[in-house]
């Protein structure tokens, strides 16, 4: 008797790191057709075959941008019977999000210590100095 090989379970997508999520979430979003798959995915899961409709590009085409999508871990995919739905995948959002409140938060924190230091008499006393000369 033999039995059959259990092939190994495939690996699972690694967690995003956010340094890198971000840009990859920016390159992924940069192109303008991308863009657009991403945005028709606004209203809810989708198939290739609704996301393509409309678009200046062929069905193939749609599917390469879903799959960049998936790599920047902004879209997911689930199988619904022969066909595959895809989706925003919330996650990524959030890490795109982090990523851009790294920026905010380290902003607010500089503006912040600009506000609360006390003010500078360095100029006024230059200027009087220049009145007695």
């Amino acid at each position: 008797m033999t039995y059959a090989k259990k092939r190994p379970a495939a690996p699972a997508r690694p967690a995003p790191r956010l340094a890198h999520c971000g840009a990859d979430a920016l390159a992924a979003l940069s192109d303008p057709t991308r863009r657009a798959v991403f945005e028709k995915l606004r209203h809810g899961p989708q198939p290739v075959s609704a996301l393509a409709r409309g678009m200046p590009v062929s069905r193939p085409a749609v599917s390469q941008h879903l799959k960049i999508l998936k790599d920047a871990h902004l879209v997911s995919e689930q199988r619904d019977g022969t066909r595959r739905l895809y989706r925003i995948e919330a996650s990524g959002l959030e890490a795109l999000r982090r990523w851009f409140d790294m920026f905010w938060d380290d902003a607010l924190a500089r503006f912040a210590a600009h506000a609360e230091a006390p003010p500078k008499r360095e100029k006024a006393v230059a200027m009087k100095g220049k009145d007695r000369g």
